[in-house]
């Protein structure tokens, strides 16, 4: 597996979003302003792109979200998400940052728990779909 940071949003971390998120889960507003100006990472494995997220600064250099992270079907529980998000956190790191924020579906935010990321405020709502906010403090 590779993974490749991309400064602006490749097809093939569209293509997985737009499976992942509109056609399995039946978002609509998948694709926004933030992916002009966020880096977005893919993961590869036998040169097919299976995984995406995107990450982008909250306010400081020091503090950074990380979102739109998802995994091909045929391709979870196999510790693809943990290790692409590994990877996200480590370019952080490389550029200075010392928070992560994430907006978890709520139906999943024992995954990043496990990950070492503590939710804070309340469940809110995106497309309906039941969201909170998740933080984590990256080691130096």
């Amino acid at each position: 597996m590779n993974i490749i940071v991309y400064e602006a949003l490749p097809p093939e971390a569209a293509q997985i979003r737009e499976t992942v998120f509109i056609k399995e889960q039946g978002f609509q507003n998948e694709f926004d302003e933030i992916d002009n100006h966020a880096k977005h990472l893919v993961l590869y494995h036998n040169e097919a792109p299976i995984a995406t997220c995107r990450f982008f600064t909250k306010g400081t250099s020091e503090s950074y979200v990380i979102g739109r992270i998802a995994v091909l079907k045929e391709y979870r529980g196999q510790n693809i998400g943990s290790y692409l998000l590994e990877a996200a956190e480590c370019e952080i790191k490389k550029l200075g940052g010392k928070y992560i924020f994430l907006h978890s579906q709520n139906r999943v935010k024992s995954f990043y728990e496990k990950l070492g990321y503590h939710k804070y405020g309340e469940i809110d709502f995106d497309e309906s779909c039941p969201h909170i906010w998740m933080r984590k403090k990256l080691s130096q």
